[in-house]
């Protein structure tokens, strides 16, 4: 998988605790940032697609909008 470099600008204190987490974890900044990204991404996707088949199975149920056919068609339409 090819990769696309990204710049980022933090404020000074964030940038310093994030290179103790990325320390402790034994990872690069530019690792933890991509996993944390990753994840954050997966989650959204996961949302997306519930929805997307909650509405698909609403869609598929359909919706009675309390209309009633009087009369059928043959009956309007006589030839």
């Amino acid at each position: 998988m090819s990769k696309q470099r990204v710049t980022i600008s933090l404020p000074w204190q964030t940038h310093q605790k994030v290179k103790l987490v990325a320390a402790r974890r034994a990872t690069s900044i530019s690792r933890l940032l991509a996993e944390q990204i990753e994840l954050l991404v997966g989650e959204e996707e996961t949302v997306y697609e519930q929805a997307q088949r909650q509405a698909m199975r609403l869609l598929d149920r359909g919706f009675h909008l309390g209309g009633a056919i009087p009369a059928l068609r043959s009956e309007l339409h006589e030839r």
